[in-house]
């Protein structure tokens, strides 16, 4: 798996990771968007397609990942951990003392490897993702304290 921060030229490969990760995805304009912002970076893994893609924006000290999504085919095999390590070794270069995420209530294996990296729950948003006929999907809000050691 090679894993690299990613520049606008990646928006399509990343567009398609989120497609098969989320129910309202992204389309490639809103990467490329997003990738030219001021303290925005992204990270794409590849196996040797598209295999997962993250933004995070990290300004005044705090990171938030904006979103995070695996491929269907490449789930259970580190992709995730390899974009949030990148991640927060760079929002920890960046100088942010802390970093947030959302992340669906029901998504168990997001939830416990965003624990096993340290993250804990600081609140929950109720109704925070809109699933269509589906209804609406809790999120938990998890923190993670960038200025103690790495895990």
């Amino acid at each position: 798996m090679n894993v690299s921060f990613a520049v606008p030229v990646d928006a399509p490969d990343m567009a398609a990771v989120h497609a098969q990760a989320f129910d309202k995805p992204w389309d490639e304009t809103d990467f490329e968007d997003l990738l030219d912002g001021e303290g925005i970076f992204g990270v794409v893994a590849r196996d040797p397609g598209p295999a997962g893609a993250l933004i995070c924006r990290a300004v005044a000290g705090e990171a938030e990942v904006l979103t995070v999504g695996v491929a269907t085919a490449s789930r259970r095999r580190g992709v995730g951990r390899a974009l949030m390590e990148m991640a927060i070794t760079r929002a920890r270069s960046m100088q942010a003392q802390e970093m947030f995420l959302e992340v669906d209530v029901a998504n168990f294996g997001a939830v416990a490897l965003y624990t096993s990296l340290g993250f804990v729950q600081t609140g929950l948003r109720r109704g925070y993702y809109d699933r269509g006929e589906a209804g609406q999907a809790d999120a938990l809000v998890m923190r993670l304290d960038l200025t103690s050691p790495p895990n």
